[in-house]
């Protein structure tokens, strides 16, 4: 059994265990609101990653959608081992920086390299 605490979500605690603060498991960072799904983008942060979630968007006007994409900054915890073009589930925290106020919470699949 990995050594961790539950965060409240249907998530898996990570087997690799980590020293980071801002870790939702081996930390003390709780999580709370929006849980978003995406694609990290970049990971040339320290400890950070892009991550780019596409949605439909409805116009009433033309009774039809539209493909729309945000990019969030989140705080990826060393335990997870996140890199470019894994998906991921990403989870809202406090402000962790002026633009970070998400964090990784589990690797859904891994990127196709």
């Amino acid at each position: 059994m990995a050594k961790g605490r539950d965060i409240g979500l249907d998530v898996p605690i990570p087997e690799e265990e980590c020293d980071d603060k801002n870790c939702p498991f081996h930390g003390t960072l709780p999580v709370r609101g929006q849980i978003l799904e995406g694609e990290v983008v970049s990971d040339k942060m320290e400890k950070t990653v892009v991550v780019k979630r596409e949605y439909l968007h409805y116009l009433p006007k033309y009774e039809r959608y539209e493909k729309r994409t945000s990019k969030y900054l989140a705080h990826a915890p060393p335990c997870l081992k996140v890199k470019v073009g894994d998906k991921v589930k990403i989870a809202e925290c406090r402000p962790l920086s002026k633009a970070v106020s998400f964090v990784v919470i589990q690797k859904l699949e891994e990127g196709k390299k």
